[in-house]
């Protein structure tokens, strides 16, 4: 059952979408028989997107009516990039369109074994830059998981990422931490991508069900150059 706030979510959702389609009802329908045309899993992969990102904003603590309009206004142009970038079929992984997710083969244990400070340390000196996307490893009462960010800020030895704030060029991480979480900046190898994109998690007794990304996630999750990981 939806709480109320997720009743009134929809509902918002329900006239800004009914608003728009007033408004450019035409060129709406035109880029809708395009997609479907060209992605024939196009409709089912943006309906699964948006039942869970409305379900995400039901859950979350904001509670300015201003700020959820602004996100609602916003899912339509995000969740279009995100389901045809994920279409697209350029990633080492396949798309469940039932659920949104990527789909990839778990290791058994998290890929932060292989991690080491002077390779994360001489892979960030050389190659850091504004945008680009990495991950963040994150362990709290025992449960691992690798979640993306993208870089927002560069010192000469420091970086600054958007979401979770500032790391060292050797992964440390440098603001408040919440009690029993380690943070740590990885250098981006396709192991720890495919991990992060999964939303593969662990446990002392190992592999678990993976999370769900957040919609930024996947925008970000479309962003990376798997070239470069190979």
């Amino acid at each position: 059952m939806f709480s109320r706030r997720a009743n009134a979510i929809i509902h918002a959702f329900k006239q800004i979408k009914t608003n728009s389609t007033v408004v450019s009802n035409s060129q709406t329908q035109t880029d809708i028989f395009h997609l479907t045309a060209k992605y024939p899993n196009f409709a089912e992969l943006s309906n699964a997107l948006y039942e869970r990102e409305i379900q995400r904003l039901a859950n979350s603590n904001i509670s300015d009516p201003q700020l959820i309009k602004r996100k609602l206004n916003g899912l339509t142009y995000h969740i279009k990039n995100a389901a045809t970038h994920l279409l697209e079929d350029y990633a080492p992984m396949n798309v469940d369109v039932h659920n949104g997710t990527w789909q990839a083969k778990q290791a058994g244990k998290c890929p932060i074994n292989t991690q080491e400070t002077s390779k994360t340390l001489q892979w960030f000196s050389q190659y850091a830059r504004y945008g680009a996307v990495v991950a963040v490893y994150i362990e709290h009462l025992g449960e691992e998981h690798i979640e993306l960010d993208s870089i927002d800020r560069i010192a000469s030895d420091r970086i600054h990422l958007n979401q979770f704030g500032w790391f060292s060029k050797t992964g440390e991480y440098f603001d408040i931490i919440p009690k029993q979480t380690r943070y740590l900046l990885l250098k981006p190898t396709k192991p720890v991508l495919v991990a992060a994109c999964g939303g593969h998690r662990w446990t002392p007794k190992g592999k678990t069900v993976p999370r769900a990304l957040s919609l930024r996630e996947l925008l970000l999750s479309t962003e990376i150059d798997w070239k470069t990981y190979k």
